[in-house]
């Protein structure tokens, strides 16, 4: 694979510079030496990708698909570091508080830079202020399942027992304040359900108690349920996403079923300390597209039920996550939601 060439120091993307909290316009008027050196050499040694999760998990996977390929383009060895705890906020935070000179980068994810702002209270960082937000990874299509005793075989027949049987149905999350409730609790407002909420301790306890019938209702990425979905232990009823997975594809959107307000698919994304040089962010910015857009990361990412990321500008990535934390906020705020 060609090795992108280095981005020359005074090519901008288009967007304020500078580290909002430490170093804000100084950077414009070179008063720190050391980031127009970076920008001159950068890479120039070995980058480390912080992944705010366990090893095994769809951000970690993610990450780990591409190492290699942002290696061989950047031209300098990648590191992928798991700083696991309080559902991302430590890793997300360990790089918040790195050097803004492009070689410690974050795995930003809902739950990291969505979730945790939102419904944490002292986490010590702003998902928007303190990072650059560089590209997105990939998107993850999100579908809503239910046990087979559900009496329902669409969504729209859901839909009808739900009203019928108010406060009757459960659904699961991963825990209070989780990504996962707060999909579901948008989805009840915009559908008008009455579905009561049950969260545990993490996923593995949630998959138990689905596949149990403990609860009946679950609203996850698809990656997490596909091997449930074939043979019958969950029941899939529409994908939130923007066009149907190529996985199930008779499974309608829930553009299709009536509800095209609910764009619920996930995100993965790369993200820097607020305040590394805009050249750095652009060569980052530039590699991940390089990486994303060649066939065989496509087929890759398609292969395990992640849409290839679109062409989306730090300027427009920060601009949906602003929206994202808005629509989110106002549901954390309606139903006072404070993480466990």
């Amino acid at each position: 694979m060609q090795v992108t060439p280095l981005i020359p120091a005074t090519q901008a993307l288009g967007r304020p510079p500078g580290r909002r909290r430490l170093l804000g316009a100084g950077l414009c008027l070179g008063l720190a030496p050391w980031a127009a050196l970076a920008q001159e050499h950068y890479p120039a040694r070995q980058i480390t990708i912080v992944v705010p999760f366990p090893p095994g998990g769809s951000v970690d996977a993610m990450v780990r698909q591409y190492a290699d390929p942002l290696s061989a383009i950047l031209g300098v060895p990648i590191v992928v570091e798991n700083r696991p705890g309080a559902g991302g906020s430590v890793g997300a935070l360990h790089v918040a508080r790195a050097r803004p000179d492009g070689y410690t980068l974050v795995a930003s994810s809902q739950s990291s830079h969505l979730a945790n702002p939102l419904t944490q209270p002292r986490i010590g960082y702003d998902p928007v202020k303190d990072f650059e937000n560089i590209a997105l990874l990939g998107r993850l299509p999100n579908v809503l399942v239910v046990h087979p005793s559900v009496p329902a075989r669409s969504f729209g027949e859901f839909v009808a027992y739900v009203k019928a049987h108010p406060g009757q149905l459960h659904y699961g999350s991963s825990g209070t304040g989780s990504m996962s409730q707060l999909d579901t609790e948008i989805f009840k407002a915009d559908a008008g359900l009455d579905i009561v909420h049950v969260p545990y301790r993490g996923g593995s306890q949630l998959m138990t108690a689905l596949l149990g019938g403990e609860v009946q209702v679950f609203l996850s990425n698809l990656i997490s349920m596909l091997p449930y979905i074939p043979p019958g232990k969950v029941r899939a009823l529409a994908v939130a996403s923007e066009r149907r997975v190529a996985q199930l594809p008779d499974l309608p959107t829930l553009a299709e079923v009536g509800h095209p307000q609910i764009n619920l698919s996930s995100w993965t994304g790369l993200s820097a300390p607020a305040g590394t040089p805009p050249a750095i962010v652009q060569t980052l910015h530039r590699a991940i597209r390089q990486a994303a857009t060649a066939p065989a990361m496509a087929a890759s990412l398609q292969e395990r039920g992640v849409f290839v990321p679109e062409e989306m500008s730090p300027a427009a990535f920060e601009q949906m996550m602003s929206e994202r934390l808005a629509r989110y906020g106002a549901v954390v705020r309606r139903i006072g939601i404070v993480a466990d």
